[in-house]
């Protein structure tokens, strides 16, 4: 599952909202809503990918944004 709050709050950091980032990684901002509100949990690896070259993040924060549960 993904850490929404910590992916809304690195998007707040960079000054992007949903609208910007959906149109920005190719994915209909309504899909991106959709899946934020669900949790993440439907985020594909490319899209994780995407977006976070889009919101340029660091190794350590995808990993704390999208993959915390598989990290011990």
């Amino acid at each position: 599952m993904v850490n929404v709050n910590k992916l809304k709050a690195k998007m707040v950091e960079l000054g992007i909202n949903v609208e910007e980032l959906s149109e920005a990684i190719g994915m209909d901002k309504a899909t991106l809503y959709r899946r934020l509100s669900a949790g993440g949990q439907t985020f594909l690896i490319k899209e994780v990918d995407t977006i976070s070259k889009e919101l340029k993040m660091t190794r350590d924060e995808v990993n704390e944004i999208f993959f915390s549960q598989f990290v011990a």
